[in-house]
């Protein structure tokens, strides 16, 4: 009896795991466009971390964790546009392209580059939840938490805060976003373009191009980083 009951668990288990591992082998791909920034731009890969140094930086830096199940690289073509504004960009690969998983990634980040004076953090989706929720538990580490469709979770200044979303998002609870200071709706723009992944199941249909609408959200970020 207790050798069936043991069989059974570890079929559940084996099941189990067999589902998650089929569930996060379906994600969201980096296009070709993402891939050639990859390329043509110098950067620098540390185990998980891929840090987009500038030719001339200033000393602040953003901490970015991607949305769920999508590929990292996707959001290279945004950080490489604060990158030419003098901004290191660091970011971050997440187990299983979850970053729940990871949550407290950015403490391996401090130290590696100690002439950063200023830290950011940003994300994406799930990627900005759990960057919202090591803002709130790090408050003395961090000058700022960058929010793209996401909304704050955690107990964070709105003033240290920037929360920047598409109309046309229907991914993103937008109920939740019950605060209006710092809040920047990007017209026309969508959930998915944030970064380079193609259309993002349940999404609305941007009315904007995909480098349209990271242009503005690089301007109202750097607009918050720099005020």
């Amino acid at each position: 009896m207790k050798k069936r009951i043991i069989i059974s668990i570890l079929s559940v288990i084996v099941l189990l795991a067999g589902a998650f591992f089929i569930y996060v082998s379906d994600y969201y791909k980096a296009d070709d466009f993402a891939l050639q920034t990859m390329k043509s731009v110098e950067i620098k890969t540390e185990g998980n971390l891929t840090i987009l140094s500038p030719a001339f930086p200033s000393e602040k830096g953003i901490i970015f964790y991607p949305g769920a199940k999508v590929e990292e690289t996707a959001y290279l073509p945004l950080l490489e546009k604060l990158r030419q504004s003098g901004i290191t960009c660091v970011l971050v690969k997440m187990p299983f392209r979850l970053a729940f998983f990871n949550s407290d990634a950015a403490d391996d980040i401090f130290q590696k580059l100690p002439e950063i004076k200023q830290w950011y953090i940003a994300g994406h989706s799930l990627g900005g939840a759990m960057a919202s929720s090591y803002a709130s538990n790090h408050p003395d580490k961090l000058n700022g938490l960058i929010l793209l469709g996401a909304y704050i979770y955690g107990d964070i200044p709105i003033d240290k805060t920037v929360t920047i979303y598409g109309s046309e998002d229907t991914v993103l609870d937008q109920s939740k976003i019950d605060y209006t200071e710092n809040v920047f709706v990007i017209e026309g723009g969508n959930h998915a373009q944030f970064g380079n992944y193609g259309k993002q199941k349940g999404d609305g249909n941007a009315a904007i191009t995909t480098d349209e609408q990271q242009e503005k959200a690089a301007e109202t970020i750097l607009n918050f980083i720099n005020q």
